[in-house]
């Protein structure tokens, strides 16, 4: 068996890779317990995770290996890259029958974006959204101290902005490339984590227009079956058929007040067919053009005009189940007393959690979904 793998009889073994978040150089592996980790699209994954102390040699490699804000983990099953991100915090514990251990969590990479501010201003005109996505990432790394090997393809969207990102705004490099998303016929992106032919762990922005979409062939789920539980909550409380976005007031006469410009954007269909009027608000710093704000209003209301539901289920690890179905379509097949005649819907994966197996526990997965 590997170092530092974790093995339950009849199960996946899984390793945690310890390395520098700079240079990606091997610190350590080491075993682990208590171990959950989650991934999704639009939000940061996590990973926590317990590591035993046994003994002094093994507690000076830990400490050693273990540093917060600059140590990466990577999470290995059966071999192939299933998770990666940055350690930020470590906890050392002991119980009261004097037994020494670790706990630790961990963001994917994407959460290092969020610790990251512009060192300048950007600005552009008639830009691919995809390509202001990559200038990001590319003004994140030129700075010295701040390139974690974050790789990217050439993909474009079709779809042309205007941007400008001034130093003074402070803001965090994630917090404008979801920004820039969130515009009407936006994109997706996430880090994918996976291992190259050449055996290289690679750290992937993976962009999406409109969203992204992997596989070409669907995945069969039926309850009962590989489903073991599910939930399909529909949640009215977020839905709007119309949306008023606001922004910023003109901040360049400083002797005359200005209003906050504003667009409202209503949904006729929606009224018309016989729903009650329902408003939602956004507002939107540093926005001052209403094309901006229409665009935002519009891409809001298209999100929000049914219903939330984000469908949970989950499922034993059967093969077909693993990170690569991230963006991918399944078909959910029920048959119980809620659905007596039976369901047929398809779905997209747009997160996914694992339980991987331990003290006797099966390994298990909750995929979260979206659409139906």
């Amino acid at each position: 068996m590997a170092p530092g793998a974790l093995r339950i009889p009849g199960t996946a073994v899984y390793r945690a890779l310890f390395c520098d978040l700079r240079t990606d150089r091997m610190l350590d592996v080491f075993p682990l317990v208590d171990a959950e980790y989650d991934d999704f699209i639009g939000k940061a994954g996590s990973l926590s995770a317990t590591v035993p102390l046994p003994d002094a040699a093994l507690a000076a490699r830990v400490r050693a290996a273990l540093v917060p804000g600059r140590t990466a983990v990577w999470l290995e099953r059966d071999g192939d890259i299933w998770w990666g991100g940055v350690l930020w915090t470590c906890t050392p514990r002991m119980d009261e029958q004097g037994r020494l251990t670790v706990q630790f969590q961990a963001g994917t990479f994407d959460s290092y974006l969020d610790h990251r501010i512009l060192s300048g201003d950007l600005a552009g005109t008639g830009t691919d959204q995809l390509d202001i996505a990559r200038l990001l990432i590319d003004h994140v790394q030129a700075q010295p101290g701040g390139d974690i090997g974050l790789r990217y393809g050439t993909e474009a969207s079709g779809v042309r902005r205007d941007f400008a990102y001034a130093y003074s705004g402070l803001a965090r490099v994630r917090e404008l490339l979801d920004k820039l998303t969130q515009f009407d016929d936006g994109f997706e992106w996430r880090i994918h984590c996976y291992r190259d032919p050449e055996g290289n762990r690679v750290k992937y922005l993976q962009l999406g227009h409109p969203t992204i979409s992997t596989g070409r062939t669907e995945i069969v789920l039926d309850h009962p079956g590989p489903v073991l539980t599910y939930s399909l909550p529909s949640d009215s409380t977020v839905q709007a058929n119309v949306w008023v976005a606001r922004g910023e007031p003109d901040s360049g006469d400083q002797d005359q007040e200005t209003e906050a410009p504003t667009v409202r954007v209503i949904s006729d269909e929606d009224l018309a067919g016989g729903w009650p009027r329902l408003e939602q608000t956004s507002d939107h710093t540093s926005v001052q053009d209403t094309a901006a704000l229409g665009s935002l209003a519009r891409a809001e209301l298209a999100r929000h005009r049914r219903p939330e539901t984000i469908p949970e289920l989950t499922v034993w690890l059967d093969g077909r189940i693993t990170p690569a179905l991230m963006g991918a379509r399944i078909r959910l097949r029920i048959h119980d007393l809620w659905h007596p005649g039976g369901a047929d819907v398809r779905h997209r994966v747009v997160g996914l959690a694992v339980n991987p197996p331990q003290r006797g526990k099966a390994e298990t997965a909750t995929l979260y979904l979206e659409g139906g």
